[in-house]
C-alpha cells in the first residue's frame, strides 16, 4: 500500500527529502541551546564578567537564529511536498477512473468516488505532512535530549526510559480502540455525500412532491451518526493528552525532587544548578518528542483507512483494454452481432441478451423497438465495446471490437444516450465534443441539422451562452437536439440514438432523421424508440423481448 503511495511523489521527491533534512538541523541545535545554558549558569556561579556573558549571549542568538531558518525551510519544503503530493494522488486517480470500464465503474459509486477524491486525499495529504516532518523531529528530539539529558544527569535520565514503555503501552491500547470506530466511519461520509449528491441533482423532484423535510431528516440522522462515531473515537484520542500531561509531571517532580536533594547533600558536586535545569528542559523535550509521537500515530492511524480506500481505486485494472498490436483504423461501420450472448455478472442466472444473430451493413439505418427492459440499450453498449460480450462475438468493419485500440473503435462511434449529458461550459464548448477543432460554423451548421440553433439564436449570449453543470438551465428537448449536434460534428462511421428524440416533437425528430440522412449517408444508424413515427424509414426494424430478437 504505501509503495503504491509513493507512486505519486514524483516531481516532488526533492522536497520531500529536504524537509526532513532541514528537521534534523533544527533538531540539532535545539538540543546544543540548553546545554549551551548550562554552561553560562554555571560561568555566572563562578563569577564570571560581562565578555563571558557576551560570548554566549552572541552563539545563543546565532543558534536561534539559525534553528528558526532551518524550521522555516523545514516548513516550506513540507507544505510543498504535501500539497503536489495531494495534487499527483488526485491525479492518478482521476485518470485511472476515467480507464475503467462500464464494470469497473459499476464497482465504486459515484459517492464514494468523490469522497476518496476529497476527505480520503486530505486525511492521506496530513499523514504525509505529519510523517516527513512531525515523525522525523519527534524520535530524533527524544534520542538528542535524552543523550544530551544523560550527559549532563547522568543515571537521573534513566527515568525518561521507564516512563517510554508506560507512555507506549498506553498509546498502543488507544490506536487498537479507535482504528475499528474510524474503519466504520468512512462508510457514513460516502452515503452523506450520495445523499447530497442525490438532492442537488434531484432536487426539482424533492420539491415538487414536497419531500424536502424527509430529505433534512434523512441528512440529518446520518450526520448525527458520523458525530456520534467520531466522539466516540475523539472521546478516547482524548485520553493522550491526560496520559501524557501525567508523565511529563511525574517526571519533572522525580526530576525537581531527587535533584535538589542531590545538590544539597553533595554541595553541588555531583550535580549543579546549571545541570538541573539543563535537565528539566532536556526532560520537557523528551516529554513534548513523546506528544508528538502521540499525535503522529493518531494521523497516521486516522488516516490508514483512507490509504487503503484510495489505493484500492488505484490498483483497479479495467477490464476491457486494448490488446497489443491492436488494429487502428476501422474501416467501414458494419456490424455483425455473431450468436451473441451476454450478463452484466458472471454470477447472474439468467443473460441479459441470448442469441443475438444481426449483420448490419455500412451506412444502413437500424431501428429498434421494444419494451422496457427488452435490453435495447445492453445492446448498443456492446458495440463500443463498453462492455465486453459473454458468448459469441461483435464485429465492427469486419473486425473483432476486442481486436481494436479502444481510442479508435470508440472514436468511430457516436452515442446519443438516453440520459443526455452536458457539461458546464458554453455551448460552442459542449458542442466542440464531436470535434475539439471544429469552426464556429462547422458548430452552428450542425446545430441548424439539429434544429438546435432555434433556440441558441435567440438566447442572449447565443453560442456563448453557459451551460450549468448538468445542463440544468436548458430543457429536455434543448439539451438532446444539443447532444444530437455534438455527436453529428464527429461524423463517425456509426451514430447510436439511444430514444434520443424521446423529449422533442414529432415533426421536428422528422427534420432531424431527414438531416441526419442527407449530411452522413455512410453513417450506419441505429435508432432506439418507443414511438414507431421515428424509426418508420429505417432499413429494418429490430423487436427485441426479453433480450432476445
Amino acid at each position: 500500500m504505501v509503495k503504491q503511495l509513493l507512486k505519486s511523489i514524483r516531481e516532488f521527491k526533492l522536497a520531500t527529502i529536504l524537509t526532513p533534512t532541514f528537521v534534523v538541523g533544527e533538531v540539532i541545535i535545539e538540543a546544543l541551546i540548553p546545554f549551551l545554558i548550562s554552561l553560562l549558569i554555571n560561568d555566572i556561579k563562578a563569577g564570571c564578567d560581562l565578555s563571558v556573558i557576551l560570548g554566549y549571549a552572541w552563539k545563543l542568538v546565532a543558534l536561534s537564529l539559525l534553528s528558526l531558518l532551518c524550521g522555516y525551510l523545514s516548513g516550506i519544503y513540507c507544505a510543498k511536498a504535501s500539497t503536489g503530493f495531494a495534487r499527483n494522488l488526485r491525479y492518478d486517480i482521476f485518470t485511472n477512473i476515467q480507464k475503467f470500464s462500464f464494470s469497473n465503474i459499476d464497482k465504486f459509486s459515484s459517492a464514494s468516488l468523490v469522497t476518496r477524491l476529497t476527505t480520503d486525499i486530505q486525511n492521506v495529504q496530513m499523514a504525509f505532512m505529519v510523517i516527513i516532518r512531525t515523525a522525523v523531529r519527534a524520535p530524533l528530539n527524544l534520542i538528542f535530549s535524552f543523550t544530551m539529558a544523560y550527559i549532563m544527569g547522568g543515571t537521573m535520565a534513566v527515568i525518561f526510559l521507564i516512563i517510554i514503555p508506560f507512555l507506549g503501552i498506553g498509546l498502543y491500547l488507544i490506536v487498537k480502540t479507535v482504528m475499528p470506530i474510524f474503519k466504520k466511519g468512512f462508510p457514513l461520509f460516502d452515503k452523506i455525500t450520495r445523499i447530497v449528491e442525490e438532492n442537488v441533482k434531484g432536487i426539482r423532484v424533492v420539491k415538487s412532491f414536497v419531500r424536502e423535510d424527509y430529505e433534512i431528516n434523512k441528512f440529518d440522522e446520518t450526520s448525527n451518526d458520523i458525530r456520534k462515531m467520531f466522539t466516540r473515537a475523539e472521546q478516547i484520542i482524548a485520553l493522550n493528552n491526560p496520559l501524557m500531561q501525567i508523565s511529563i509531571y511525574a517526571v519533572m517532580l522525580f526530576v525537581l525532587m531527587f535533584g535538589s536533594e542531590m545538590i544539597i547533600k553533595t554541595n553541588a558536586t555531583s550535580l549543579d544548578v546549571g545541570q538541573l535545569s539543563t535537565l528539566m528542559t532536556y526532560g520537557f523535550q523528551i516529554m513534548v518528542s513523546l506528544m508528538m509521537l502521540s499525535m503522529v500515530f493518531v494521523m497516521i492511524t486516522f488516516s490508514e483507512e483512507s490509504c487503503k480506500r484510495i489505493v484500492e481505486v488505484l490498483n483497479e485494472k479495467s477490464s476491457i483494454t486494448s490488446k497489443e498490436n491492436a488494429i487502428t483504423e476501422v474501416k467501414d461501420g458494419s456490424i455483425d452481432f455473431d450468436h451473441v450472448r451476454f450478463k452484466y455478472s458472471p454470477t447472474a442466472e439468467r443473460p441479459v441478451l441470448e442469441d443475438i444473430d444481426i449483420h448490419i451493413q455500412s451506412g444502413e439505418t437500424i431501428g429498434i423497438i421494444g419494451g422496457t427492459g427488452s435490453a435495447k440499450s445492453s445492446l448498443v453498449q456492446l458495440i463500443p465495446r463498453l462492455y465486453d460480450v459473454t458468448e459469441g462475438t461483435v464485429r465492427v468493419g469486419k473486425e473483432d471490437v476486442r481486436d481494436y485500440d479502444l481510442v479508435t473503435l470508440r472514436d468511430s462511434v457516436a452515442m446519443v444516450l438516453q440520459k443526455n449529458v452536458l457539461f458546464s461550459g458554453t455551448i460552442a464548448d459542449n458542442i466542440r465534443w464531436g470535434n475539439k477543432d471544429a469552426t464556429l460554423e462547422e458548430v452552428k451548421h450542425v446545430c441548424h441539422l439539429a434544429c438546435a440553433d432555434e433556440f441558441i439564436e435567440q438566447l442572449p449570449d447565443g453560442y456563448d451562452t453557459w451551460i450549468e453543470q448538468g445542463g440544468t438551465n436548458v430543457s429536455g428537448g434543448q439539451k438532446q437536439r444539443l447532444c444530437i449536434a455534438r455527436a453529428l460534428l464527429k461524423q463517425p462511421k456509426i451514430l447510436i440514438m439511444d430514444d434520443s428524440t424521446s423529449a422533442v416533437d414529432t415533426k421536428t425528430d422528422a427534420i432531424i432523421r431527414k438531416a441526419m440522412k442527407e449530411y452522413i449517408p455512410e453513417t450506419t444508424k441505429i435508432i432506439i424508440a418507443q414511438r414507431t413515427s421515428s424509426v418508420e424509414d429505417a432499413d429494418r426494424i429490430i423487436v427485441l423481448d426479453g433480450g432476445k430478437i
